[in-house]
This record gives C-alpha cells, structure tokens and sequence, in this order.
C-alpha cells in the first residue's frame, strides 16, 4: 500500500513500503539519526539481543502487514526517505484498533512532515482499514511528539508507567487516541492542511 498525500506549503509526502532496494539510503539516514533517536527508539531488555537484518527485517514487514497486524511505511518527500511510520498490533473484531509510532530525521524536523505523516496514516486506518481507534504513546520528555499530537486534536487518556523499554530502562509514556467518533468522516490530513492556510486561526 502506497499513500501519497498532498500538504499546504510543502512537497507531497509519500507513506510507501520499505524495499530491497532501500537499503543503502535507510541505513544512511538511520546512521545520521542515531543520536536524535536514542532517547526515543524502543529498545530490548535482554543485553544480548540483537537487531534484524535489513532483508530479513522488510521480511517481516511484509508478512506481518499480510497478515493484517501490521502497515508498515517509510516516509519519503522530495525524492528521499525521510523517516518512517507504522500502524502496529491492529486487532480486529470488536476493537478494531491499532497504535501509531513514527520517526522523522532531524534534517526535516520542525518541517510538518511528522503530523502530516500520523494524518495520513490516520485517514488510512479509519477510511480505508476500518479502525475505530488509534492511539499514540508518548514519553513526557519527547516534546516534539507532543506538539504532533497536540496538533492534530488528539485526547490525551492517561500515564502508562513504565510501559516500553527505551535507551536501557523502562519508561513511562503519555497516551493519547483519536476514533471515528471523533473525526465523523472527515479527512485528518484535510483537517491539518486547513489549519495550515494562510490566515486560519
């Protein structure tokens, strides 16, 4: 699956799935992040554990997203990859939910290409999947994912205390949702380039 979606005052942005062929740029681009990413990026708590490598790693995107639990993309503007987002552990049946995460190198930090990105996504899983529910959880730390979520009008629902192991601890996380509910059948990324127009307030 493939989204392109056009914003107010910037380049499309293409949510797409990670290939083969991806490798050299997404191996770059996550060696010049590393840092800016480290004190966000889930990490495991066995000390031995280690990584997937790249094939085997867009293996299991794959599989996972034919499998429906997954929708995994990179995010690319301009020709280039400039991060990723994925919907992970959808469930179906009664809950038909899913949560967000995302990441955007801080060469284009500050651009709108992450809170356009989640939009996107967003109006993928409710208008296209069928999800009732996305959630995002957030370390109280990470303001820049708190302005995203702040900006695109998602509830905040509580602290999760010590809910993922990120840099070598357990961390605790704010978590925030939106439902159909709370959209009716409006578009997000419509929702964010209105608000990007000059003169809205």
């Amino acid at each position: 699956m493939t989204l392109t979606a056009r914003r107010v005052g910037g380049a499309p942005v293409i949510l797409r799935p990670l290939h083969g062929r991806d490798r050299q740029q997404w191996e770059a681009l996550r060696a010049e992040n590393i840092e800016w990413l480290r004190p966000w990026e889930a990490t495991s708590p066995e000390p031995m554990a280690t990584g997937l490598a790249f094939r085997q790693m867009v293996r299991h995107f794959d599989h996972e997203a034919i499998e429906g639990r997954l929708q995994p993309f990179v995010i690319e503007s301009e020709g280039r990859l400039v991060g990723q987002m994925h919907l992970f552990g959808i469930a179906w049946g009664s809950l038909r939910s899913a949560s967000a995460g995302y990441w955007v190198a801080e060469s284009v930090a500050g651009q709108g290409i992450g809170p356009f990105s989640l939009a996107a996504a967003c109006d993928h899983a409710f208008l296209v999947l069928g999800l009732h529910r996305v959630e995002v959880n957030i370390r109280p730390e990470n303001a820049a994912s708190l302005r995203v979520v702040e900006k695109l009008g998602f509830r905040e629902e509580g602290l999760r205390r010590h809910y993922l192991h990120i840099d070598g601890q357990w961390r605790d996380h704010r978590s925030f949702a939106l439902t159909s509910e709370d959209l009716g059948r409006k578009s997000l990324v419509e929702v964010w380039n209105r608000s990007q127009e000059p003169g809205h307030k």
